[in-house]
């Protein structure tokens, strides 16, 4: 997973045609790093994945402007528009069929 800052996120989002998946965790929750151990697994299995990760510390901003309630979130984001946010990683399963509507679009 690629690290990124609120900037970067915006320029992406402000793209409008930018579809990708945004972790968002804080160093200290332990919820948060083993939901990123399993989108790790995720992520090796399909390095494609357009996936990328926010310390949410790092981005108070857009955590208000997207809402975000708590940690660990996925934000999905589709052609530019957040369409979903996911509080609850459940299992490795469960967030590759969240996460495969982003498999096989173009990049």
């Amino acid at each position: 997973m690629k690290e990124a800052d609120g900037q970067e996120i915006r320029r992406c989002h402000a793209d409008g045609k930018a579809s990708f998946a945004l972790y968002f965790y804080t160093p200290l929750c332990g919820t948060c790093g083993i939901a990123e151990k399993m989108l790790t697994v995720i992520e090796a299995a399909v390095p494609t994945l357009p996936l990328y990760k926010c310390n949410i510390n790092f981005a108070p901003e857009l955590a208000r402007e997207w809402e975000i309630e708590s940690v660990p979130c996925l934000a999905l984001i589709e052609e530019g528009k957040l369409t979903q946010k996911i509080y609850a990683m459940r299992s490795v399963p469960y967030l590759y069929g969240v996460l495969k509507r982003f498999m096989d679009t173009e990049r």
